[in-house]
C-alpha cells in the first residue's frame, strides 16, 4: 500500500523531532505548518517536504494531519470554525492530536471534526524529545478504537509502547496525573537535594542513597545530577509543567477534591515562571530550593 500523506501542526521540540522520526521510517511529509514560519521552512527544507502557508493547505495536502500545539487556546485556535483552520474541506482526514490540554478540548475538538466529516483520536505523549527522535514514545490513546486502529501504522512508527484507556478525554486525564505526580516527585527531589546541600552533605552520595530506598523515583534518574550541576538544558519545560499541573488541579477542583501537593508544586512552577525561568527544564526548580542560588 502507497504512504499516506501526513502533515504536522506544530513544530517545537516534539513535533520537530515526530517529523523527522516519521520521515526516516519513510512516511510521505506533505506539509508542515508552524506558527513560526522561519521553523516551517527549515523543517521543510530539511525533510524535502512543503512549509504549508495556512492550515486550510495543511488540510488539503494530507490524509493524517498530526497536530503538537502548546495549549488549549493554540488547539482551539487551529481548530476553530471561521476564517482559516484544519477543518476547511476535512472531510474524510484523520487528526492525531498529541498535545497535552484539557480532556474538554480534546472532545470539542472531536465533535468539530465529526461536523466536519472528519476523525480525531488522542496521542497523548509520555515521553519527552529525545524519544520523539528515536521513535520510542509511550503513548495514551483514546477515541473511536476504529480510528486509532487505523492510525496504528503511524503510531508505531512513533512509540515503542501504546496504551488505549477509552473514548475521547480519557487519555488526557490520565497524562494529567502522570505529570502532576511527575512535577511533585521533581519538587520534592529538589528540596531533598536543597536541605542535603544546606547540611553540607555529598550530594553524590545522597543521590546514591536515595536510588536504594524510599526516596527513589524516576525523577531522581533524569533530573537529580542535574539539580546537583546546575544543568537545566530544556526537555520539558518549567512552563509547560506549570500548564499541566494547572490542568490537573483544576480537575481536582470539578471532582471537589483538595490536593495540597499538586497545588504546592503548581505554584513552585508558576514562580519559576514570574522570576523569568520558565523556559529552564523541569529540573531548574532546584534554582528555587538550594541556597543562594535564586533569592525569593
Amino acid at each position: 500500500m502507497p504512504s499516506p500523506n501526513i502533515a504536522i501542526v506544530g513544530l517545537g521540540r516534539m513535533g520537530a523531532n515526530m517529523a523527522r522520526r516519521l520521515a526516516e521510517k519513510s512516511f510521505h511529509i506533505a506539509a508542515l505548518y508552524d506558527v513560526r514560519r522561519e521553523a516551517a521552512a527549515a523543517l521543510a527544507a530539511e525533510l524535502h517536504s512543503r512549509a504549508a502557508q495556512s492550515l486550510a493547505e495543511v488540510t488539503a495536502a494530507a490524509d493524517f494531519i498530526l497536530t503538537v500545539v502548546t495549549d488549549d487556546q493554540a488547539m482551539r485556535d487551529i481548530f476553530t470554525p471561521s476564517g482559516d483552520n484544519l477543518l476547511v474541506g476535512a472531510a474524510g482526514r484523520t487528526f492525531i492530536n498529541f498535545a497535552t490540554i484539557s480532556p474538554q478540548v480534546h472532545l470539542e475538538v472531536e465533535a468539530a471534526a465529526h461536523r466536519a466529516g472528519a476523525a480525531a483520536i488522542e496521542a497523548c505523549m509520555a515521553s519527552s524529545i529525545a524519544q520523539a527522535r528515536q521513535g520510542s514514545l509511550y503513548l495514551i490513546l483514546a477515541g473511536d478504537p476504529v480510528v486509532v486502529e487505523r492510525t496504528a501504522p503511524i503510531l508505531e512508527s512513533l512509540s515503542t509502547a501504546r496504551r488505549y484507556v477509552g473514548p475521547t478525554g480519557r487519555a488526557a486525564q490520565v497524562k494529567a496525573l502522570v505529570n502532576m505526580v511527575m512535577n511533585i516527585n521533581t519538587a520534592g527531589l529538589a528540596e531533598g537535594l536543597g536541605l542535603g546541600d544546606a547540611l553540607g552533605l555529598d550530594l553524590t552520595m545522597l543521590r546514591e542513597i536515595f536510588s536504594q530506598t524510599g526516596a527513589n523515583s524516576r525523577v531522581l534518574e533524569t533530573d537529580g545530577a542535574d539539580m546537583q550541576a546546575r544543568e537545566h538544558e530544556c526537555y520539558f519545560s518549567a512552563a509547560h509543567a506549570a500548564k499541566d499541573s494547572g490542568i490537573a488541579v483544576a480537575l481536582a477542583k470539578e471532582s471537589a477534591l483538595h490536593l495540597p501537593l499538586a497545588e504546592a508544586a503548581l505554584s513552585q512552577y508558576q514562580l519559576m515562571i514570574t522570576k523569568g525561568l520558565g523556559e529552564l527544564d523541569k529540573s531548574g526548580i532546584a534554582e528555587l530550593t538550594f541556597k543562594g542560588r535564586c533569592i525569593l
